[in-house]
């Protein structure tokens, strides 16, 4: 994998010094503040290869996570997914690391795993975890940001922040600008496709994915979110995922929910919903809009509880629990929202809603009463970092939380007093 050096976002700051002059005189100087991206390219020599087991590693920059059949499967950022043991989850067993280039984002049906590669989607047989086979690959299908003979796709960028003296007159201090060593302009973009499985079909096996999710499997199709476009992959031939539609959504989509015969979309400006009555043709049916935020969403019954909060991605200041009625899904109707910290996942068993609250840990509610549920905290975890939830009833209930301090689980037979069951920190 190659890297190379791209400047974008330059904001200008003056020396306090100089709002004391009074006026700038031809020799002053400015800092400038900007930010660096690293383009990281890819050849495809370098990832086209089967998928292997390693050796289970720490956890260090974990993303999303998804459950299946008693495992955990948790997406290391652009590194590839743990498999975990969660047969007890009072001791989860990480069993080994399935080294995916470039990977955000996992589904499972009927023990084929389809993940992103870089700008391929991969499948590979779970059916014993312990010893995965790799199947196929369906290449080409995720966009990127270009191709180059000599370097290969690039397929992301590493930000840092960096600091210069330059001229006051310097053309620099005017605003934002692109550069790219070797004269190529490059638009820059986040590279996102997609997450996560809440249901199928009644002859299907699928897993469940997290609020946060960009894949999501339903009735024998996987459809993938990126932020303005949906992939489509018809899944019947399991030897390899065949790419059936692509259709556009508009910028800001986020996070993907599929419900019956629906899909819900979370994006920066609202709720999307659309009819997949016709899976490989959605049809959008309605969409509530909100103030520009980050937003999951979660939907129960005519109900759909949707978070938002602010954040440099988001550019909004608003953080709250939305209760919109869809009982007439050419209509949804705001209910009630209901002021939060830093909301980001959220899931709900029965009248029990889980909400993670990033940096502020994770609250639960009683959600019998929509028009009560602030007033009804259940209760409040502090102490570590929450992203996103897998909440399962049952026998034995447990609430499964991830976040950059790592995997937390609890015991949830009693959602207003939390057990924790056990704890997978980070590793850094």
């Amino acid at each position: 994998m190659k890297k190379n050096w791209l400047l974008t976002g330059l904001a200008l700051s003056l020396f306090s010094a100089l709002l004391l002059t009074g006026c700038l005189q031809d020799e002053c100087q400015a800092t400038l503040t900007y930010t660096v991206y690293q383009p990281v390219f890819a050849q495809p020599a370098e990832f086209r290869k089967p998928i292997q087991m390693e050796a289970a590693r720490a956890l260090k920059s974990p993303g999303r996570i998804y459950y299946y059949k008693d495992y955990l499967f948790i997406n290391e950022a652009s590194e590839g997914i743990h498999i975990i043991d969660n047969s007890n989850p009072a001791s989860p067993a990480p069993v080994g690391f399935l080294k995916i280039g470039g990977n955000g984002n996992m589904a499972i049906r009927n023990d084929i795993l389809y993940a992103d590669n870089y700008v391929d989607l991969v499948a590979v047989n779970i059916a014993d975890p312990l010893h995965p086979q790799y199947i196929s690959r369906t290449e080409n299908v995720f966009w990127d940001f270009g191709f180059y003979a000599d370097l290969g796709y690039l397929v992301d960028y590493v930000p840092t922040k960096e600091t210069m003296e330059v001229s006051c007159n310097d053309s620099r201090a005017g605003g934002d600008f692109f550069w790219f060593k070797g004269g190529v302009n490059v638009q820059y973009d986040v590279l996102a496709v997609a997450e996560s499985a809440n249901q199928g079909s009644v002859a299907d096996q699928v897993g469940i994915g997290g609020s946060m999710a960009r894949f999501t499997i339903t009735n024998g199709y996987l459809y993938a979110l990126r932020d303005w476009d949906l992939k489509i992959f018809d899944l019947k031939n399991t030897a390899k995922a065949e790419l059936a539609g692509n259709i556009q959504l508009g910028w800001g989509m986020e996070t993907i929910f599929p419900y019956e015969d629906k899909l819900f979309f979370g994006a920066n400006s609202g709720m999307h919903i659309y009819s997949i009555s016709d899976p490989v043709n959605p049809q959008h049916i309605a969409t509530f809009s909100h103030a520009n935020a980050c937003d999951p969403v979660f939907i129960d019954g005519n109900l759909a509880y949707v978070t938002l909060r602010d954040g440099t991605d988001c550019q909004t200041f608003n953080n709250q629990l939305d209760v919109v009625d869809i009982s007439s899904l050419s209509n949804p109707v705001l209910l009630k929202s209901w002021p939060m910290q830093n909301p980001h996942g959220l899931s709900k068993v029965g009248d029990n809603l889980y909400i993670c609250e990033g940096k502020y840990g994770l609250k639960v509610f009683d959600a019998s009463d929509w028009k009560k549920i602030g007033d009804r905290e259940l209760a409040h975890l502090t102490g570590f970092t929450t992203f996103d939830i897998i909440a399962l009833s049952g026998n034995k209930p447990v609430a499964m939380v991830i976040g950059e301090d790592g995997l937390y689980q609890f015991d949830a037979t009693n959602p207003a007093d939390l057990k924790q069951l056990s704890v997978i920190q980070v590793q850094r």
